[in-house]
């Protein structure tokens, strides 16, 4: 499963810094001044998984094969961005492609760095965004309901069961608040998802602070996570400056660097298992002597579903999982022993697979 997050933010809130440390590389310029982003870049992560190491040792893996996660970089937004200002919206059509939207505020006064708005507001500044995307979305929307009007009083039902969400979405826009917010069922949320509302998509708030704060974080960051709760959304704290600054250690400076200021791990591990959680995801494993791999699949799939993120044909041949809890692989020993122990399950395709399960999956070609 490919599992995509932009990150958005007003000019100079220290995103791309932030997505330089992420991917550890300079694709994207970070400069003190605004649009320095002129071109959505992208970069692949390692989802960071200790387990997986585990695993691979126990089975003499030669090769570690982690879960990967893309960021996408979209160009600084301003007010006005959905009209044309600034870069104008043509970015905006980057983030319709992406799972999540991981909003960048600066939580952090540093009068070197000039704000375009001339001011510290991080509540004011994601204010900004949202409007912007929800502008975006209104003037989507309001383009295609006309057509979908038509059709509707035509007789057709999928276009009737499309005009009900879109009406939806719209009453909920005006009404100044995303379409994330709206109650859609279960039934409608696959239909709810082909109309690729910017604001439907879920929201990951990044407080940026400064590096005194990078810990427990500051009076701006506690407005950003108290907002954070009303707009349904994760908050993650993080000071980009430390994650630039980490991002070229190696493992071992990095855990001392991050002792001195007191924190565990760096932001990274923090903001992908944010992600994680926003969208309701999980991770299994599959080990053998030529590699451990971990796998991203939605918390509540089934053992088909699970092994389709394999290969489609594993799903569509499939006769059943031999299962094992990572618990009782490695305090057992590995796969055999396991079995010997009857902690190796075979399971079929109403199972509903598990965090942490290491799978093999038997299936007709």
């Amino acid at each position: 499963m490919a599992l995509k997050v932009a990150i958005v933010g007003l000019p100079n809130v220290g995103k791309s810094t932030l997505f330089n440390a992420l991917t550890r590389t300079a694709a994207a310029q970070a400069a003190n001044y605004p649009f320095c982003t002129i071109e959505p870049n992208t970069g692949d992560v390692a989802v960071p998984e200790p387990r997986l190491n585990v695993l691979a040792e126990i089975a003499g893996s030669k090769e570690i094969i982690p879960s990967r996660i893309t960021f996408v970089d979209i160009a600084g937004l301003v007010r006005g961005a959905s009209k044309g200002e600034g870069l104008g919206n043509q970015f905006l059509a980057n983030i319709r492609d992406c799972d999540a939207i991981a909003f960048v505020a600066r939580c952090f006064i540093d009068d070197d760095i000039t704000h375009v708005e001339d001011r510290i507001d991080p509540i004011g500044d994601l204010e900004i965004i949202e409007t912007e995307l929800m502008l975006a979305d209104l003037e989507s929307l309001e383009r295609r309901v006309v057509q979908t009007e038509k059709r509707a009083k035509g007789g057709d039902k999928e276009s009737q069961a499309q005009l009900k969400l879109m009406n939806l979405a719209l009453e909920q826009l005006r009404d100044g608040k995303p379409a994330r917010l709206a109650e859609v069922s279960k039934e409608d949320r696959k239909g709810w998802d082909m109309l690729q509302l910017l604001t439907a998509l879920p929201a990951l708030y990044v407080a940026n602070v400064d590096e005194g704060s990078a810990a427990d974080g500051n009076d701006l960051s506690a407005r950003v996570a108290e907002r954070a709760r009303a707009d349904n959304a994760e908050t993650v704290i993080i000071s980009a400056q430390i994650e630039s600054e980490i991002a070229t250690l190696d493992d071992a400076e990095q855990a001392e660097f991050l002792e001195t200021l007191d924190l565990t791990e760096p932001g990274l591990n923090r903001l992908i298992r944010s992600a994680y959680d926003l969208l309701g995801l999980q991770t299994y494993f599959t080990v053998g002597p030529k590699e451990a791999r971990a796998w991203t699949i939605h918390i509540g799939d089934t053992a088909p579903q699970a092994a389709g993120v394999i290969h489609t044909d594993f799903e569509k041949g499939f006769i059943r999982a031999e299962t094992v809890a990572y618990d009782d692989f490695v305090t057992l020993g590995g796969e055999s022993k396991a079995r010997e122990a009857g902690k190796l399950r075979a399971e079929g395709k109403s199972y509903v697979v598990k965090d942490g399960d290491v799978m093999h999956f038997l299936f007709n070609t």
